[in-house]
């Protein structure tokens, strides 16, 4: 099968955008290349043309092969929903919830899905890479394993191991991968690439070899820190941030415990004349906020608690009261209004929860989950936009009355009597750019008129060129069999 597969030393070392990087320079190549990722766990997901779910970075690797995102690029997805649980998504669809304990005797299951998936790609496109999850180097997770070696050895897939020198200790966290490897499993790797350097790469060369001698592995190159990384949706929570201004209308998102689909506010964050801060927990909500954003979260009671529990439902009245504005999108939505009901507990424990009571609205959890991409209407500025809807329940109540869209002429979201606090379902609306623009605008804000898209897609191009100077490129898409 024509595949090679990229994992790391541990997670967080760059997979995610060097797939997405080696998709592109494939593209470039004249290849027709798909991405795939075995098992994912992210909150970060995107809505597929075939009506499913997938982590946003196999989104973000599709769109550096000029494709649609599909399930298939993705057929584990799993969905933290607690500290030792998750929701376990599979080809794009919910198959149930469990506990991290219970979670390895579903793998034999979910492995079919992952070789009916995968075999579907190879046999469609040139060439498929491959993204690991966490480390292979976790061997008390090996058996059944369906996200690293298991996977690879399942199609006899080459692999390339990544190393983080950032976070130090590189040559350890290489040579040691291949110690606590069994012979079988290291046979599978082909060589291994060192990731995120920063300063003079010829310093390293002597750490660099010590690598090749000490495991015999072909090295593909030193990847020095990827400035514009920023420019790219992130994948996971601890990426989250964008360089920080001095001046601008000031967004203020907050980072709840299970935020979900946090790239909403990234083409905001790149408008020259906005200033996004991503508030982190512990901290308040500063007072020069002109806008604060609740976001989208895999649990909106159990983060409508964690909200309290920084005083942040207090320093929203208070932003309020000092005439701020306040947007919540999916579950921030849901948290805005005055009650939101679990009777079934498909979310955890069944109950109802007190909202925050600046919407007057009702939310009601329901077991359908509604996944789809919509093109809507904003009714403040009547300016069209693309998005999509990725949630449960159904929220109605007086403000409804207020729409914040209109879909197919129905009211979407809702906004209070005094058009300060407005609630939606959609996702991804400011990546819109025209619709960005009219509501910057209707804000007293000035957009820059650039076009987000094409940013990313300069931002891949940059990868993938950044890959080419200062990597074996050639040698890693050589490997494919």
């Amino acid at each position: 099968m024509p595949a090679i597969m990229l994992q790391g030393t541990g997670s967080n070392v760059g997979k995610s955008m060097l797939v997405a990087g080696l998709c592109r320079a494939a593209l470039r190549r004249g290849l027709k290349v798909a991405p795939f990722k075995p098992q994912n766990m992210s909150n970060n997901a995107a809505v597929t043309e075939d009506g499913g779910e997938i982590g946003r970075a196999q989104a973000l690797q599709a769109w550096a092969c000029g494709l649609r995102p599909h399930t298939d690029m993705n057929p584990v997805l799993l969905k933290p929903e607690t500290d030792i649980g998750a929701q376990v998504v599979v080809q794009g669809r919910r198959l149930t919830s469990t506990a991290a304990a219970d979670y390895a005797a579903l793998k034999p299951r979910l492995m079919e899905a992952v070789l009916e998936s995968y075999h579907r790609l190879a046999s469609t496109y040139d060439l498929v890479i491959v993204e690991g999850a966490g480390s292979p180097a976790e061997v008390n997770l090996r058996k059944n394993d369906i996200a690293n070696m298991g996977f690879a050895r399942a199609v006899d897939c080459p692999v390339i191991l990544v190393g983080d020198i950032d976070r130090g200790g590189v040559i350890a966290q290489i040579v040691g991968s291949q110690a606590v490897l069994d012979h079988d499993d290291t046979e599978m790797i082909k060589g291994f690439l060192v990731n995120k350097f920063r300063g003079d790469v010829r310093l390293f060369e002597d750490g660099y070899q010590m690598i090749a001698d000490h495991t015999g592995w072909q090295g593909f190159g030193i990847a020095p820190w990827f400035r514009d990384a920023w420019k790219l949706p992130a994948e996971d929570a601890v990426d989250l941030g964008t360089p920080r201004k001095e001046a601008g209308f000031h967004i203020v998102c907050l980072c709840l415990s299970r935020i979900a689909n946090f790239d909403d506010l990234d083409p905001l964050g790149q408008e020259p004349d906005v200033r996004v801060t991503m508030l982190g927990p512990g901290r308040a909500i500063p007072a020069d906020a002109d806008l604060v954003v609740i976001p989208g979260t895999k649990s909106t009671r159990g983060d409508l608690a964690f909200l309290r529990e920084q005083g942040w439902d207090i320093d929203l009245l208070s932003h309020h009261r000092r005439g701020g504005r306040i947007l919540g999108i999916c579950g921030g939505y849901q948290m805005l209004g005055t009650r939101i009901s679990d009777p079934d507990g498909i979310e955890g424990p069944a109950g109802t929860t007190e909202g925050l009571g600046l919407l007057q609205v009702e939310t009601v959890m329901t077991g359908d989950k509604r996944l789809t991409e919509v093109r809507a209407t904003h009714a403040a500025t009547g300016a069209g936009f693309s998005g999509y809807e990725i949630h449960i329940g159904r929220s109605e109540g007086a403000d409804r009355a207020r729409p914040f869209a209109f879909i197919k002429g129905e009211a979407e979201g809702a906004i209070s009597g005094d058009g300060r606090v407005a609630g939606s379902y959609l996702h991804g609306m400011f990546a819109d750019d025209s619709f960005r623009r009219a509501w910057l605008n209707g804000l007293g804000v000035e957009s820059s008129g650039t076009s987000y898209e094409a940013g990313v897609d300069e931002t891949l191009d940059a990868l993938a060129a950044h890959l080419e100077t200062h990597c074996d490129v050639a040698g890693m898409l050589g490997l494919a069999r």
